[in-house]
């Protein structure tokens, strides 16, 4: 199965969901009016794609229509592609470098995927060639360190850990080390998920940085912050709360598969002004795909 046939079957709830409120209004509309606008808007919220960027959508296309003198629902949906698209815009998904050290912080509650993001990362970077160490930091949930070694193990890259309710400042200097001795080119850094208190995950957040900085000054370094699609709009809200704590520098998206809330794709990309890169639309490691806005709305929205 190609990407975009892989893309378009993880998205399929979705999908379905849209099409489905696309079909019974276009249909029901022989020209647009204020009736059409304010149910196509509702559409659109009920993908969680947000009240806000649902209206701000509408009222764009409203005024499109006004001023092109366009009258037929059809022109409206070729619209809504091409609005979307220019919405969204160009979306970096570059995680690492060719020519240096790169490190990958991950952040997110638990449950949102974080473990399985890991690890599907891990492999696809070894499979590119790349020498991978991961360091598990986060050392309070229970189960954290072995959920990650499985990963490890599977895809074949090597892990650094202490025990559980250790330092996780500890575990990535020896990590680093460990990266450092290796030659390796990627160090992922999984971190503890939680928001209760955000003084505390930003010391500790700051904590790994410093040792990051300190042994790896030239790497390029990755914030990245993984959220469970399958939440719809409480994800959106979780990327605002987690950037007041940290310089978050990419969102990964999980879970899009089992949701037809995947309008929240939309959402966060145009409300967080951080670039989306890469999604989950499924179980097997290549369902975690680079984040492709053009191809991403083809296959949610474009006709049969």
């Amino acid at each position: 199965m190609g990407f975009f046939e892989s893309l378009k079957r993880g998205l399929a709830k979705t999908r379905n969901s849209l099409m489905s409120g696309f079909d019974v209004l276009f249909g029901a509309y022989d020209e647009v009016d204020d009736d059409f606008f304010e149910e196509l808007e509702e559409i659109l919220v009920l993908s969680d794609m947000g009240m806000e960027t649902a209206a701000r959508i509408v009222a764009q296309l409203e005024q499109e229509t006004i001023d092109r003198h366009l009258t037929r629902p059809a022109q409206v949906r070729k619209m809504l592609l091409e609005d979307l698209e220019k919405l969204m815009g160009e979306q970096d998904n570059t995680i690492v470098d060719d020519d240096r050290m790169s490190i990958l912080m991950m952040i997110g509650v638990n449950g949102a995927g974080k473990t399985t993001t890991i690890g599907k990362l891990a492999l696809q970077l070894k499979e590119d060639g790349r020498k991978v160490i991961l360091a598990a930091a986060d050392t309070f949930r229970a189960a954290a360190i072995d959920q990650l070694q499985v990963w490890a193990d599977r895809a074949g890259v090597e892990m650094i850990s202490h025990q559980e309710g250790s330092d996780p400042g500890a575990v990535v200097y020896d990590a680093a080390a460990a990266a450092k001795s290796r030659h390796a080119d990627v160090l992922i850094c999984d971190t503890a998920g939680r928001l209760q208190n955000k003084k505390n995950l930003m010391n500790e957040l700051s904590k790994l940085f410093r040792i990051l900085e300190k042994e790896f000054p030239d790497a390029r370094r990755e914030v990245l912050l993984v959220l469970d699609a399958t939440t719809g709009q409480n994800a959106l809200q979780q990327a605002r709360l987690f950037s007041e704590s940290a310089p978050i520098t990419g969102i990964i998206l999980t879970k899009l598969d089992g949701t037809a809330k995947g309008g929240v794709v939309i959402s966060i990309a145009s409300e967080m002004q951080i670039p989306v890169k890469y999604i989950g639309v499924g179980e097997k490691i290549e369902d975690l795909q680079p984040f492709r806005p053009k191809e991403f709305l083809q296959a949610l929205l474009a006709e049969e």
